[in-house]
C-alpha cells in the first residue's frame, strides 16, 4: 500500500500560484509523497522540500509516474 498526496493546479505561472499550491502540502508533516499536478507538458521536477511537480500527461499516462 502506498500514500500520495495529490494536488491539481491549472497553471501555476507565477510565484505567487506556486507557493498557494505548495502552502497546503508544505504543512503536512509526514514522509508521503506529495505531487502537485498541472495541465502543462513540463519536465518532472522536485523542490527542496520534495514536493515534486509534474503535467497531466505524465501523471496520466507514465504508470511509473508516481515512482518519480
Amino acid at each position: 500500500n502506498k500514500k500520495f498526496y495529490i494536488q491539481s493546479a491549472f497553471a501555476l505561472d507565477s510565484e505567487a500560484k506556486q507557493e498557494q499550491e505548495k502552502r497546503s502540502l508544505s504543512n503536512i508533516k509526514d514522509f508521503f509523497k506529495k505531487i502537485i499536478v498541472v495541465k502543462d507538458d513540463i519536465k518532472r521536477k522536485r523542490d527542496e522540500n520534495g514536493i515534486i511537480t509534474m503535467g497531466i500527461y505524465d501523471f496520466l499516462l507514465d504508470e511509473n509516474s508516481l515512482d518519480y
